[in-house]
């Protein structure tokens, strides 16, 4: 089918687009500025057209031709969200119909019970959005989804921040309130099988996963499979929406803007009141996934040791957890960076023979005493310390020991990586590249990377970060010194 799909710069409509890519369908993508999508890896195979949905004569050329359209926008985060998103639903309905769109479809948020009160102003707008989108004229399925678990949602990045980052925590009584969560694959694939709905099919459909928890049951689990203590959580009354949005803000990168909504909608259970998606969208034969494995995929990236993100990994619809370039800034965790690079006098080649000279009796080309002492200490509380050295003095191999590290990917004459084995709150790398720079010269590139695990984690960062300049930028002029001056 033709297939139009808004929101394709953000979370959901990011990875909905390659999906419906791969099933066989036509997909055409709106973006206010066609560059963002430049760099994804599925562009080429994609249309991008420019529009705005909040200037309807831009719409009538993105909608033309189109079977089945996809509104997955909102102004979660901007002032005076609810009237935009109005405007914009409105706007959206009136060019569907129009163009005679066979299709409408929508992801929105939970409808809470009548004895809940007034719902937030971020549900609110959601139902609002629906109830404009089912009046448009156009077959609508709306899909009301609660916490979405896939590393770069927000509601899932303010779980991950909020329980590695605080192994004891004070927190509102919503943290009791019970939710429904779904995986984003399960999100995706029920997306992409709404476009088959039958032609009269035009009403509101509650998704969600198999497992129904509290946020603090959330928050332990994420522990448990991420590897943390469980953690000491302690609700009490005083903590109001208002004031949790603030002190999420403060222990998670999340902006509050986003996070206040957010909040908000936590005061409200979010449970699934019936199933009847499964009537035209079936379970796939092993079931929803439940919170634990969604998690466990969401956390690919790093028990993997894929230190970059692999964006056209994340692209097809067997990864949907894993980040893309599209996705907000602070999701995907923490990891924190040192970036070194020199312009070396020398070819590459010669570069290439002190980077894979690395260790060992060679040592690390930078203050001998800190790293003497950092493979003391590791032996001291049980790690591989330095004396393993390593196996050849010149030549290196995937997956061999090297000191306190294992070689974990070489490019001969362009790249090494390396996997640290010491014992730390966390996982590191360090990356070595050797890049020609023209006229005989090169480029030496040295990156080292940690993800933390918890508060000791960034703590253990924290403590370090002031010696890396003694200690990785020695080991950049030292490694760009001897390949200038050899012997």
């Amino acid at each position: 089918m033709r297939c139009l799909v808004t929101g394709a710069t953000g979370y959901i409509g990011g990875r909905l687009a390659p999906r419906l890519l791969a099933e066989g369908h036509t997909v055409r993508c709106l973006a206010r500025t066609a560059g963002r999508l430049r760099d994804v890896p599925w562009a080429a195979e994609a249309e991008v057209v420019e529009g705005d949905l909040r200037r309807p004569e831009t719409l009538p050329a993105v909608f033309a031709g189109i079977e089945v359209a996809y509104y997955l926008v909102h102004s979660l985060g901007q002032r005076g969200f609810e009237a935009a998103d109005r405007e914009a639903a409105t706007n959206f309905a009136e060019a569907a119909r129009a163009a005679g769109v066979r299709r409408i479809v929508y992801l929105g948020g939970p409808e809470p019970a009548e004895r809940e009160g007034l719902p937030s102003a971020h549900l609110r707008s959601r139902a609002e959005v629906a109830r404009i989108l089912l009046a448009s004229g156009v077959p609508t399925a709306v899909l009301r989804a609660a916490v979405i678990i896939g590393s770069g949602s927000a509601s899932f990045e303010m779980l991950r921040y909020l329980t590695e980052r605080l192994p004891a925590m004070v927190t509102p009584r919503w943290v009791r309130n019970r939710i429904q969560p779904i995986a984003v694959r399960d999100v995706l694939r029920y997306l992409a099988g709404c476009a088959h709905l039958p032609a009269d099919v035009n009403r509101a459909f509650d998704i969600g996963g198999p497992d129904v928890l509290t946020f603090t049951e959330m928050m332990q689990r994420y522990a448990r499979v991420a590897g943390l203590r469980p953690r000491v959580i302690l609700p009490v009354r005083p903590l109001t929406p208002s004031l949790s949005s603030h002190w999420v803000g403060l222990i998670t990168p999340v902006p509050n803007a986003i996070a206040r909504p957010l909040v908000e909608s936590l005061v409200h259970e979010a449970v699934a009141h019936e199933h009847d998606i499964a009537r035209y969208v079936p379970d796939p034969p092993d079931g929803l996934t439940g919170f634990d494995q969604a998690v466990a995929l969401a956390l690919t990236k790093v028990r993997d040791a894929q230190v970059e993100t692999r964006w056209s990994n994340a692209s097809g619809p067997d990864a949907p957890a894993e980040p893309l370039p599209s996705d907000p800034r602070w999701s995907g965790g923490t990891a924190y960076t040192d970036l070194r690079e020199r312009v070396v006098d020398a070819p590459p080649a010669a570069l290439w023979r002190v980077i894979e000279g690395v260790g060992g009796e060679n040592g690390w080309y930078s203050f001998p005493l800190a790293w003497s002492v950092r493979g003391w200490m590791d032996r001291l509380i049980g790690g591989v310390g330095l004396r393993r050295g390593r196996r050849d003095p010149h030549r290196l191999q995937v997956g061999e020991a090297l000191d306190f590290w294992r070689v974990e990917e070489i490019v001969p004459g362009e790249l090494l990586r390396l996997r640290a084995e010491m014992r730390l709150p966390g996982r590191a790398w360090l990356e070595m590249r050797a890049e020609p720079d023209g006229d005989g010269r090169s480029r030496y590139v040295q990156r080292a990377v940690f993800l933390p695990r918890g508060l000791p984690g960034h703590l253990y960062w924290a403590s370090v970060a002031p010696f890396h300049a003694v200690v990785f930028g020695g080991m950049a002029r030292n490694i760009a010194r001897g390949a200038e001056h050899p012997g």
